[in-house]
């Protein structure tokens, strides 16, 4: 078996060929196009095992190669220490390096979800920039109407009827800032178009339909979480444990011990954003559609603090989904399921 370590960039791919004693075979730099990749994989040695780091260009590569190798391994770049911590480094050896912990089965790897995920996770992501974008330009017509010292209703601001009637019976709208505010409304109701096509087109996709629907069965989730569930987690096998679902998706400290001292932190950093973010959403709306999910936020808030309890009935929907998920079943809410056994 050769061992392949890759350093990827923009415009170049390092590459380093390694037998299994650890014996230099090839080494050099190639350009990173589809052209230059399928010329450089038939010189090489097989059977062969590539590995390299994860990094924006990482997908199209891995699933280039994916074909031409035994294997092709990514590997997390926060657990990579071999290459951050060195003192001399170039790409010639982090090549170099990646080749060895592949060779000495020392690889953090890391995991890649499969293309048709990948494909439509890039939709879900791009659907977020517009979300976010369109929010900006709310609040900078929020600001244009402050600066200017326009009064106006803060919850109908937004709305066709409520912004058109201000821009034709509120004489305090000065000329300067009226093309603003027109741009600024035409911009918002494209977004929110986008928005609804893109959300649209996963939620008829057949590669995510009944899962979907599924999904949708457990109390809070709606069409958002739903598809950031099914897109971000994608194969849900890969957790073997409620806490390592958990865990992904950001809902618990950080822990640090040594002897017998054990510390527990605050959230950690490492962890899907993209997830923890619309679980902690949801979950601050999820107690008035389930007594179960209530009664979890009334235990933890007579701790006195809020955002733990948010914290709790967002563990407790990674719970409900992961259940949905194995047992390939709508969501039986524990009263149901009980009056059910007793017949």
């Amino acid at each position: 078996m050769y061992f392949i370590g890759l350093d990827v960039h923009k415009k170049t791919i390092s590459y380093c060929v390694k037998d299994a004693a650890g014996r230099v075979h090839q080494e050099g730099k190639i350009g990173s196009t589809r052209r230059e990749l399928d010329g450089w994989i038939r010189n090489l040695p097989q059977p062969r095992t590539i590995a390299m780091e994860a990094t924006i260009f990482t997908g199209w590569i891995y699933d280039h190669l994916l074909p031409h190798a035994e294997k092709v391994k990514v590997a997390h770049p926060l657990m990579l220490r071999a290459i951050a911590a060195a003192k001399k480094k170039n790409d010639k050896i982090d090549a170099s390096k990646i080749a060895d912990c592949v060779r000495c089965d020392f690889l953090p790897e890391c995991h890649m979800a499969s293309t048709e995920i990948r494909d439509r996770r890039r939709t879900l992501r791009y659907r977020n920039l517009v979300i976010r974008q369109m929010v900006q330009m709310k609040n900078r017509v929020s600001g244009l109407l402050m600066e200017t010292g326009v009064s106006y209703n803060k919850q109908r601001l937004h709305k066709v009827g409520y912004f058109a009637e201000l821009m034709a019976t509120n004489e305090d709208v000065h000329e300067s800032i009226r093309p603003l505010l027109r741009l600024s409304r035409d911009m918002i109701s494209r977004s929110q178009k986008l928005d609804y096509a893109l959300v649209s087109s996963l939620e008829r996709d057949p590669v995510l339909k009944e899962r979907l629907r599924r999904l949708r069965t457990v109390p809070g989730v709606g069409p958002i979480t739903a598809l950031t569930w099914a897109l971000e987690i994608g194969d849900y096998t890969r957790f073997s444990s409620i806490k390592q679902a958990i865990s992904y998706c950001g809902l618990c400290g950080d822990e640090k011990s040594s002897a017998d001292k054990v510390m527990r932190m605050p959230i950690s950093k490492q962890r899907n954003k993209h997830i923890q973010r619309v679980l902690i959403e949801a979950a601050k709306l999820a107690p008035n559609e389930s007594h179960e999910l209530a009664l979890t936020h009334a235990r933890e808030l007579e701790r006195g603090n809020r955002n733990r309890a948010t914290l709790a009935v967002a563990r407790k929907m990674v719970c409900y989904m992961l259940a949905v998920e194995r047992r390939q079943q709508d969501f039986v809410p524990a009263e149901v399921f009980s009056r059910t056994v007793a017949v």
